[in-house]
């Protein structure tokens, strides 16, 4: 679909992301990536940082062998440092790294010692930078995505409601909220790009109900809009029955079950997208390989429903679905944020 050759306007794509993450001429700033990260994305972060006058260095890891059953996709769990102390040491000493990785560092096991230690991280989803130039952040965008942060951090239940269906509660308390608008500027943080989405990761046994994914629904590990409705039913956070008919649901079934892993059915994180520019139709417009789907997670009005690791529930596993339910209502508090998978103006 493309030609993957450098183009003066990604340059320029990256450095406004780049110059939003508060690089400063002189900077020596980390690019992270695998062999099998895209590489043009890679060579755009560093003509990007040095029109910056930043000083980028690169590491570059080998891409991991997959000791998996089932493809690796779409999880958000780099596994491409395994682990190495030198790796992690040089990163957690530089004070911005640009996560090129296939996966990306959100959910990585490394990710919380680099933070930790001062690093503010930019994951660039693996997207063709056609997406990214269409998505880039601005500050309305940010200011909006703060504000849902506030609330939900400060909430007690979420509930999302479907004419489909859906019926599923929320306990908040104990629940981590992250907002992401597409970049960082603070040490110890990390954003993803594109951005425009707020997720809570709920404490452990708190999530509980009936989520109905309808026809047109989107399951983004395996880039499929759902042909037919698929039923689950969560228990104490964990899916514990899948209704349908039809090779969605039974694809669904075979991956949950492909895991040999409890904790793959649990959910990872609920939330909403927010980003006006995000397009639902996206994913039919690019090939496969072209796509990570991070848009169709920002799409405003989404409820994005996601399943694996929750670090914050003590569940680490690489498997992991992320689903954007269209047309739902959500409620914080009783108070409707999304009506009918339209985002209400409580946000500013």
């Amino acid at each position: 679909m493309f030609a993957d050759r450098i183009e003066h306007k990604w340059i320029e794509a990256f450095a406004e992301v780049l110059a939003k993450c508060a690089v400063r001429p002189g900077e020596v700033v980390a690019i992270l990536s695998e062999t099998q990260s895209r590489a043009l994305n890679v060579h755009l972060a560093e003509l990007a940082l040095l029109r910056l006058g930043a000083r980028p260095f690169h590491i570059v890891l080998p891409t991991a062998r997959n000791p998996h059953p089932v493809p690796i996709r779409s999880t958000g769990a780099s596994e491409a440092i395994e682990g190495l102390a030198p790796v992690v040491g040089a990163l957690s000493a530089s004070s911005l790294v640009v996560d090129l990785t296939v996966q990306g560092l959100m959910h990585a096991r490394e990710t919380a010692a680099i933070l930790k230690a001062g690093a503010r991280i930019l994951s660039i989803s693996n997207e063709h930078p056609e997406a990214l130039e269409r998505m880039r952040p601005d500050d309305a965008l940010a200011a909006q995505v703060r504000a849902a942060t506030k609330m939900l951090r400060g909430s007690h239940r979420m509930s999302v409601r479907s004419a489909a269906g859906t019926a599923l509660e929320v306990d908040m308390a104990g629940a981590a909220t992250v907002g992401v608008w597409g970049w960082t500027d603070r040490p110890g943080t990390l954003a993803h790009w594109p951005g425009g989405i707020v997720v809570s990761f709920p404490a452990a046994g708190t999530v509980n109900g009936t989520l109905v994914l309808d026809t047109g629904d989107i399951n983004l590990t395996f880039k499929r809009y759902l042909a037919a409705p698929i039923r689950l039913t969560i228990e104490s956070d964990y899916v514990t029955a899948i209704e349908g008919t039809g090779p969605d649901a039974e694809m669904l079934r075979r991956s949950f079950a492909a895991w040999g892993d409890r904790e793959a059915y649990a959910v990872s994180h609920v939330g909403f997208g927010m980003n006006p520019a995000a397009r639902y139709e996206a994913l039919s417009m690019y090939d496969g390989r072209d796509t990570n789907g991070t848009e169709l997670r920002a799409v405003a009005g989404n409820f994005l429903f996601s399943t694996g690791a929750n670090e914050f529930a003590g569940r680490y596993t690489p498997g992991h679905f992320d689903i954007p339910v269209m047309g739902t209502d959500i409620l914080i508090d009783g108070t409707p944020v999304v009506l009918g998978g339209e985002v209400q103006p409580v946000f500013g």
